[in-house]
């Protein structure tokens, strides 16, 4: 797959300079064709509004090839900002979250091992086009050691009603700690289809995804990094718990979504026939081909407990589901559209064995079917754009889910929009059911559902952009460090799951205002949470800001447009979660905590006609502070290294 990759990437922008223009499929000619001196009165010329990007949810915005500091925050392994998220030191590593507000939950139960998830796609993050003319896209950024983040993406549309699109994203790099390679790849493709007269609408992607780790389960002794003693500025020296651990995780997804209208042409009054089909499987693996840690400073270590086996650890969990919906659509220009729709949401969760152990016996799956009813009322006219879920599980598992949104357009510059949810959601599976070589890691367990309350409202102006969001938890789920003194004395580390049984209040409050004076320009990004609790089971910092001062120039009769400038990263002191590699899942402590340094990076960001460039000195001020940086309670940030990066774009 790799070699397919980096042959596409040699011969796709070859054929996007050598093609001719595209008038007999399209009808018109772009304007980003370069061969042409004078524009002829005849020709067509392609607009911004002709190259589309449309979520699930048929959303529209544009291709953008604009350079902004927004862009610049989106210029990472994951493509989107990550304000909220605490990198860990390698590329395609997992992720601490900071901002709590930031996950989304779904009421059905879902596989877990959600800390390898990050850069996981999901059915609703794949983007479909509707473009003019063929367009590329090329991203690629260095990593920290042996390797490249690239991202090739290509779309054309064989008519003006059929569309297709094929991407790659593969991440290959080293590390700068021993036993921490990351090697993964992310394969999508889409297509978009609707009729002539418009009845028919379909949306369809393939999606196959695998992502390798290997796993050093953190540094053993905080005290040789945090000391800069020159001994151990090479971070090879420093000592990890495991040599020979990896995690993988692998998934594949076939999705389709696409209605049709029965009466013959649209108007006043019309009804469509919904339907969506989603077949999803999904594989974790977690190798250790040795069992004890042989560590200098701490002799042999059992790091996850006692063992079935002496060597060749490979714990396999398998998933896979398929979901159907069906539903009817009655839409009326005045009133809106109201659905009502039935679905059938069928999973298979499972390992090669059933164990039989002393105080229990370990089943080998969790197999289940779940029936829901429910309906959507949506409503968009004028100023107002309203949406309203309402479903109920019709079978033995008490699900269900009320999602109330509402969106007000003032003016052009200023938005209000308010959401309400209520969700009774099942477990996900890896807390009801796992299977490992380790003692400790095996359970089999029926928890309660988890009930979450949540009220967001938001605002944007041209002052500020502010949330609020206020969430209570009840019969919270997580994963709890159980060691006993004797196992934290033997440096082990033994997690299980916990489900709360008080109420967890979460307050966050959001800000972000860009102040702009000449060519120089202020943007802040600030963040407040406060989560009212009687133990501490859901950790955030209390404040976590983002402050980027620059300086925009235009150069040479505006061809040439730069940014320059520093970032800060910050967030106060707070017990965070640490990750385990077993289970990959992060887990609550109260031992140490992290937070309180300053994080700065000095950028220069270019843009030339489509093409921008990026250069990054992450964390320069790394040896000025000292080493007080963690992603983790035992896993250190990353140091200071300059990056190069650059995002292309082709039109045809």
């Amino acid at each position: 797959m790799r070699n397919f990759f980096f042959l596409c990437l040699l011969i796709l922008p070859i054929t996007v300079f050598s093609q001719q223009k595209v008038t007999d499929l399209f009808g018109f000619d772009s304007k980003y064709n370069s061969t042409d001196s004078i524009k002829k009165k005849a020709e067509k010329i392609a607009t911004i509004d002709m190259y589309r990007v449309i979520t699930l949810e048929r959303d529209t915005t544009y291709i953008d090839t604009s350079l902004t500091i927004k862009k610049m925050y989106n210029f990472n392994y994951l493509r989107r900002d990550n304000f909220g998220l605490m990198p860990f030191s390698n590329e395609g590593q997992t992720y601490n979250t900071l901002q709590y507000s930031l996950n989304a939950f779904s009421p059905y139960p879902e596989f877990g091992f959600k800390a390898k998830h990050f850069n996981f796609l999901e059915a609703n993050q794949i983007r479909y086009s509707s473009v003019a003319t063929p367009v590329t896209e090329l991203y690629f950024k260095t990593v920290m050691k042996q390797g490249q983040n690239v991202d090739a993406f290509f779309t054309l549309n064989m008519s003006p009603r059929l569309n297709f699109s094929i991407a790659y994203k593969g991440l290959r790099s080293e590390g700068k700690y021993v036993n921490q390679m990351s090697s993964t790849g992310n394969f999508r493709f889409t297509t978009s289809y609707n009729t002539k007269n418009e009845r028919y609408f379909a949306n369809a992607h393939f999606v196959s995804q695998d992502l390798l780790n290997e796993e050093n389960g953190g540094i053993t002794n905080a005290e040789d990094f945090e000391s800069e003693d020159p001994a151990f500025e090479n971070k090879d020296r420093l000592e990890i718990y495991l040599s020979d651990a990896r995690s993988f995780l692998k998934g594949k997804r076939i999705f389709l979504d696409h209605f049709y209208r029965i009466n013959p042409t649209k108007g006043d009054n019309n009804l469509y026939v919904n339907h969506q089909f989603n077949y999803e499987n999904k594989f974790f693996e977690y190798n250790q081909a040795t069992v004890t840690s042989s560590l200098d400073q701490f002799g042999t270590v059992y790091r996850f407990g006692d063992s079935y086996k002496t060597s060749g650890i490979n714990d396999q969990t398998h998933y896979n589901k398929t979901y159907n919906k069906v539903g009817v659509t009655y839409e009326n220009t005045t009133l809106g559209k109201f659905q009502f729709f039935a679905d059938d949401f069928f999973h298979n969760y499972y390992y090669n064995q059933i164990l039989v152990l002393d105080d229990q016996t370990i089943p080998s799956s969790i197999s289940q079917r779940i029936n829901s009813v429910g309906g959507q009322y949506e409503y968009r006219k004028n100023k107002w754009n309203g949406k309203f879920l309402l479903s109920r599980s019709l079978s033995n598992q008490s699900l269900s889910n009320l999602d109330a949104k509402m969106l007000y357009d003032w003016s052009d510059d200023i938005q209000f929009s308010f959401q309400y949810q209520n969700m009774n959601k099942l477990p996900n599976l890896n807390y009801n059911l796992y299977q490992s070589s380790y003692v400790a890691y095996n359970w089999s367990n029926d928890f309660k559902n988890e009930k979450i309350n949540s009220i967001t409202a938001s605002a944007i102006t041209p002052w500020v952009e502010a949330s609020v969001q206020y969430s209570t938890f009840n019969d919270h789920l997580y994963f709890e460090d159980i060691s006993n003194d004797d196992q934290i004395a033997s440096r082990q580390q033994i997690v299980a799951p916990k489900q709360y049984g008080n109420t967890i209040n979460y307050l966050s409050v959001k800000a972000n205002k860009e102040f702009k004076f000449w060519k120089l320009a202020l943007d802040n990004t600030l963040l407040y949470q406060k989560v009212d609790q009687s133990d501490l089971i859901l950790n955030v910092p209390e404040l976590v800001t983002r402050n980027t001062f620059y300086f925009s120039q235009e150069m040479f009769r505006k061809a040439l447009f730069f940014q320059t400038g520093v970032t800060l990263n910050y967030f106060t002191n707070y017990y965070a979660n640490e990750y385990n590699p077993v289970i990959g899942e992060f887990f609550t402590q109260d031992k140490k905590k992290i937070g309180n340094f300053a994080n700065l990076d000095f950028f220069f960001n270019a843009r030339l006609q489509r093409t921008r460039i990026y250069i990054i000195a992450e964390h320069f001020n790394s040896s000025l502070t000292g080493n007080k940086y963690y992603s983790s309670p035992s896993n250190p940030y990353r140091d200071f290294m300059i990056r190069f990066g650059v995002v292309w774009n082709f039109f045809q």
